[in-house]
């Protein structure tokens, strides 16, 4: 069952009207974590200039964004997420074998230094792994300081994302 709360245009608050229209505007619809967070306005505001940067204007290539979503939907067994970014992970060209790996929970064979250095922190943090000053030496001067808040952030809003989906039973999207 889809627990998800489409609320009417006219039923929405005068801040919640404020953030529906600025989604659509920049999205052209309400995507849909965004219908779980409108119910909070204040969070739903936030968390779409959060997902914009990420997306759009962080240092992560967009590739690198598709592969540390698909690390946090895997490690939350969130089908819907999984689903919807492995196919994004297509589309940016994130090779067939990396994505089969990630959804494995294994780590791919990257030639990229900043690809593997983004793969290994975020496999790092999932797997609840403590980083010894040398492997944190390590991944910062593959993708550097801004990288490492990037990826953090990334994989936090990714969870709230993926726990959002499982909780409000989102059916996966069609292919």
């Amino acid at each position: 069952m889809n627990r998800l709360i489409d609320i009417p245009p006219e039923q929405l608050s005068a801040e919640q009207k404020v953030v529906f229209d600025n989604l659509v505007q920049g999205r052209g619809r309400i995507l849909g974590p965004y219908k779980i967070w409108i119910h909070s306005p204040v969070v739903a505001a936030g968390m779409e200039h959060i997902g914009t940067h990420l997306n759009k204007r962080g240092v992560l290539t967009p590739r690198e964004v598709e592969m540390g979503i698909i690390i946090i939907a895997t490690h939350w067994n969130a089908a819907y997420v999984q689903t919807a970014h492995v196919r994004e992970g297509r589309r940016v060209g994130v090779p067939e074998d990396v994505l089969t790996a990630l959804v494995a929970g294994r780590a791919p064979e990257l030639a990229d230094p900043h690809e593997q250095g983004v793969c290994q922190f975020a496999r790092a943090l999932v797997n609840g792994a403590v980083l010894s000053d040398e492997e944190y030496a390590a991944i910062e001067a593959a993708i550097g300081r801004a990288g490492i808040a990037e990826v953090l952030v990334l994989l936090g809003y990714y969870t709230s994302v993926a726990l959002g989906m499982k909780v409000h039973q989102v059916p996966i999207p069609p292919a």
